[in-house]
């Protein structure tokens, strides 16, 4: 049932449609289209649950002309099934009206339906193209289901979320497995939405090959099959100044551990030369806490490009524990001019909160910045709340800004000035703790002091942060995260050759 594990494009409504409609050119009939999907959601239901008395809500359109489909057969394998519709069978048209009239079983009103009645309840009311807030007999639905003990199933996304919107204007349905079709859509991963779909399956309904050309994806999804040569090999003469060196520049006395972090996840990411430049009050702070890490001291007279060039850098972190001061907006417009690429974090972002165009007209292809919402929405005011969802507001940013832009995240959203847009599905809410993101910033720094490309250094190194993230436990910190960055390496060089994004997304159920 699962698509081909490569195939990880992010579709809108709007594109779905439009590789329906291409998928209809090709000679595939709506009806065949329509009878997959149903039986992938039957499959589905049939694998996860044993039979039991089920309550399929059909609406009016080509949803709910799946749940006619569903309907069918799960009683054809023995299933007690009765269908509570929104609409008249008389009523419907096209394929649902098709679909409706092969059904021999049971049909109540919607105003009927009572989930304490039923061990199985499937929301087939309305897809992800539902511009209007539930209401009437839909909304009551989904209010009875989320205060019912079964189970629930959604066809391609629970009814009252908006595929491309990512989330409710009104009363919606919460799933514990819902069952899309061809390629994932907004909803699907961007919370608060993602929570509301429970675990999320893929199901290929043969849509021909080359919709791509009709339905170009708004996103693809964050796997090691898109930057298949990151981290880069290494020959067996390699030495330390080969491998890349990176630079961090630190905060003033009792502010150096946010770079120290970033510093430290530089050298498990593989560069081979770590320096951090310290402000000479913070010099002696960092150098007794740092082993393998270089300090050097900043001279105060010396512009920052300069110093990085004395460096040997050839990539720089800046942010972290810098300070919000004028010192910091000067070192990161003159790291900027020297032209290495660039992370730029945390205060290194915050400095421009009141002249970010200043900043934007400094950057260049090979910067990327990490901002949380809340810095995001300093340096671009407005743009989450005015944009379709964060996918599109990310890519609006790196358009704007003309460098990657990475908005951290339950759903990590990073995006490149060309429109390229990928979400990471694969972070854990371990990471939600400080110091995360300055061990972020250390992993791209690092992959961009050993060449990578800006975006590609970006979606590995936010993929690698979240497996090891993943493997924290109850009470791990930063420092912990660190600990776990080998491993995240070892358990990338086994997903090489598959990409298993999709499969993460199979949340256990809630009950």
């Amino acid at each position: 049932m699962m698509k081909h594990p490569s195939d990880l494009a992010v579709l809108t409504t709007d594109a779905m449609a439009r590789a329906d409609r291409f998928a209809v050119e090709r000679g595939v009939s709506g009806e065949t289209l329509m009878e997959a999907a149903g039986r992938a959601c039957a499959e589905a239901i049939m694998d996860r649950w044993a039979p039991r008395p089920a309550a399929v809500l059909c609406g009016p359109g080509n949803n709910g002309g799946d749940g006619w489909v569903i309907a069918r057969l799960l009683k054809a394998e023995g299933w007690p099934v009765t269908v509570f519709a929104m609409t008249q069978r008389d009523a419907l048209t096209g394929d649902a009206a098709a679909m409706a009239a092969r059904w021999t079983g049971e049909v109540r009103d919607l105003a009927a339906f009572d989930p304490a009645r039923f061990g199985l309840a499937v929301d087939a009311l309305f897809g992800a193209g539902l511009s209007r807030p539930l209401e009437g007999d839909a909304a009551r639905a989904a209010a009875l289901c989320a205060d019912a003990a079964i189970p629930l199933m959604a066809v391609d996304v629970p009814s009252g979320l908006h595929g491309d919107r990512a989330r409710a204007d009104g009363p919606a349905f919460s799933a514990d497995l819902t069952v899309t079709f061809h390629a994932l859509k907004p909803a699907h991963l961007l919370w608060p939405a993602r929570g509301a779909c429970g675990r999320i399956a893929l199901a290929d309904i043969g849509i021909p090959e080359g919709w791509q050309a009709e339905a170009q994806p708004c996103a693809a999804i964050n796997d090691p099959a898109l930057w298949p040569d990151l981290p880069p090999p290494e020959p067996g003469d390699t030495h330390k100044h080969r491998r890349g060196r990176l630079c961090v520049l630190a905060g003033g006395a009792g502010a150096t551990g946010a770079a120290r972090l970033a510093a430290a996840a530089g050298l498990k990411a593989g560069a081979g030369f770590v320096t951090l430049l310290c402000p000479p009050s913070s010099l002696m702070e960092a150098a007794i806490a740092s082993l393998a890490v270089v300090t050097k001291k900043i001279a105060r007279d010396q512009d920052f490009g300069e110093t990085l060039s004395a460096a040997r850098a050839q990539a720089a972190v800046l942010g972290p524990g810098a300070g919000t001061g004028q010192g910091t907006r000067d070192r990161v417009l003159q790291a900027l001019v020297a032209g290495i690429p660039l992370v730029l974090d945390a205060d290194a972002l915050t400095v421009f909160e009141d002249d970010p165009d200043t900043l934007f007209a400094a950057l260049h292809g090979t910067c990327v910045l990490t901002p949380h919402e809340g810095e995001f929405e300093r340096l671009f005011p407005g743009l989450l709340k005015s944009s379709l969802n964060r996918i599109e507001a990310v890519r609006a940013a790196a358009g704007r800004a003309g460098a990657v832009v990475v908005l951290k995240g339950p759903a990590t959203v990073i995006a490149s000035p060309s429109g390229e847009a990928r979400i990471n599905v694969h972070a854990s809410p371990r990471l939600a703790t400080a110091g995360t993101g300055d061990v972020l910033a250390g992993l791209i720094g690092a992959l961009l002091a050993r060449g990578a490309d800006a975006v590609d250094a970006a979606c590995a190194a936010v993929w690698l942060h979240s497996d090891a993230g993943r493997a924290m436990g109850a009470g791990e910190t930063a420092e912990d995260l660190l600990a776990r960055l080998p491993g995240a390496f070892r358990r990338l060089s086994a997903a090489r050759g598959r990409a298993a994004a999709l499969e993460r997304l199979a949340a256990p159920p809630r009950r």
